[in-house]
């Protein structure tokens, strides 16, 4: 899964370790309506999961990233020594943010 076409960046976290992920992170949260997060492991992995009835699971290493839709309730698991962050990106004002992602 990949950004849609036309979204921005707005921000970036800090980059979280095993010791300063907030805990928040790893229980199950959403992104604001019409906020796309990019979750980017730096080192190590981490165990990323959709929480919203369509479970999916998958492990993201060093150098893959997470693409995370407006609203969809996600969780994160630490799998040892990790590095991440997660960028977030939304449409320019006036434009829809409902688009679906591109292939």
């Amino acid at each position: 899964m990949d950004l849609p076409d036309g979204v921005e960046f707005v921000r970036s976290t800090a980059e979280f370790d095993e010791t300063s992920t907030p805990p928040g992170l790893l229980a199950s949260h959403r992104i604001a309506a019409g906020v796309w997060g990019r979750l980017v492991v730096v080192s190590g992995a981490l165990a990323f999961e959709f929480e919203d009835g369509c479970e999916e699971r998958r492990v993201v290493v060093a150098g893959d990233h997470q693409i995370i839709p407006p609203q969809r309730l996600h969780r994160v698991e630490l799998l040892g020594a990790v590095e991440f962050r997660v960028e977030f990106y939304r449409r320019p004002a006036g434009l829809s943010a409902d688009a679906s992602p591109t292939s």
